[in-house]
C-alpha cells in the first residue's frame, strides 16, 4: 500500500508502508540539505491538527531506530516500533522519514558521526588509511547492522561526508586522481563490512564450544590422507595469532601495503 504524503509546499513523495510497498522517499538534496533549516510549519501541519506538537524531533527519531537496530537487528526496525519507542503516533513519523529506506539512510548518517573526521594525519597515506579503517570495523562492531545498511545505501549524509572528505586528505600525498582516490576509500570500506560480517558470523557460529574442535579434527584427517599436500603443508606452518584483531590486521596489512599509486 503506498500513500503520497506532502513534504514541502513544492513536492510531494510516496511513502513505503510496512509491506515494502512503494518508491523511495526524498532525494538527498532535499533529505540533507533542506533538513539544514527548522522544518517549516506546513511540514508540521499533519502532527499539528490534534493538541500540542509531539516533543521529538528527527534526530530523535534516528536514534532510536539506531538503538533498536543495535539490540535487536534492521528486521527489527519498522515504523510502528520507531513510532512506539518515541512516543508518537507512526503517521507522524512520515513526515520525517517517508519510508524504511529514507529512515535507513539516517541511521547510517547517525553513526557515522562517532567517526572522527578531524583527526591528525600522519602524512603517510598508508598509516593513515589503516587507522581509518580500524576506526570503521569498530564502529561496525558497535553496530552489527550497518555493513548489511551500507550494501543498499543511496546517500551521503554530512556525517559520511565529513569522514570521506578526510579519508580523501589522507590519500592526498598518493597523487592519485579524485576518481582513483573516490575507488580506493569505497574498496577499503567494503573491505572492512565484509570482514565484519564474517567476524560476527563466525563468532555466533562459535556458540558451541566444541565446533572449533571438532573442526580442527576434520581438517588434520583430510590433511593426513596424502590428496592435499598444499593443505598439509599449510596446516603445519608455525600458527599465527587468531584473536580477531590480529586477524582484521593482517588481512588489512596486505590490502593496504598491496596498493598501488598509479
Amino acid at each position: 500500500m503506498t500513500t503520497t504524503v506532502a513534504l514541502s509546499d513544492r513536492s510531494t513523495k510516496t511513502v513505503t508502508r510496512e509491506d515494502g510497498s512503494g518508491t523511495p522517499g526524498r532525494d538527498p538534496q532535499q533529505l540533507w540539505l533542506s533538513h539544514q533549516q527548522p522544518q517549516s510549519q506546513s511540514e508540521a501541519q499533519p502532527r499539528a491538527r490534534r493538541g500540542r506538537r509531539p516533543a521529538f524531533s528527527r534526530e530523535e527519531i534516528t536514534a532510536a531506530a539506531v538503538a533498536l537496530a543495535d539490540a535487536e537487528g534492521l528486521e527489527a526496525v519498522t515504523m510502528r516500533r520507531v513510532a512506539a519507542q518515541v512516543g508518537a503516533g507512526v503517521m507522524s513519523l512520515y513526515s520525517y522519514a517517508p519510508d524504511k529506506d529514507t529512515l535507513l539512510e539516517l541511521m547510517v548518517d547517525h553513526v557515522s558521526g562517532e567517526l572522527p573526521s578531524s583527526a591528525a594525519l600522519t602524512g603517510d597515506w598508508r598509516t593513515d588509511l589503516k587507522t581509518i579503517a580500524h576506526l570503521q570495523r569498530a564502529n561496525m562492531l558497535r553496530h552489527p547492522w550497518l555493513p548489511t545498511a551500507l550494501a543498499t545505501r543511496r546517500s551521503l549524509g554530512p556525517n559520511t561526508l565529513a569522514f570521506l572528505e578526510h579519508a580523501l586528505t589522507a590519500l592526498r600525498p598518493t597523487g592519485l586522481d579524485g576518481a582513483a582516490k573516490l575507488e580506493v576509500f569505497a574498496q577499503l570500506t567494503a573491505f572492512v563490512a565484509g570482514h565484519v560480517t564474517h567476524e560476527l558470523t563466525q563468532a555466533a557460529a562459535a556458540g558451541s564450544p566444541d565446533r572449533a574442535a571438532a573442526e580442527a579434527r576434520y581438517l588434520a584427517t583430510v590433511a593426513a590422507d596424502g590428496h592435499h599436500p598444499e593443505l598439509a603443508e599449510a596446516l603445519s606452518a608455525p600458527a599465527r595469532p587468531l584473536t580477531p584483531e590480529a586477524t582484521f590486521t593482517r588481512f588489512l596489512n596486505r590490502l593496504i601495503d598491496g596498493l598501488g599509486t598509479d
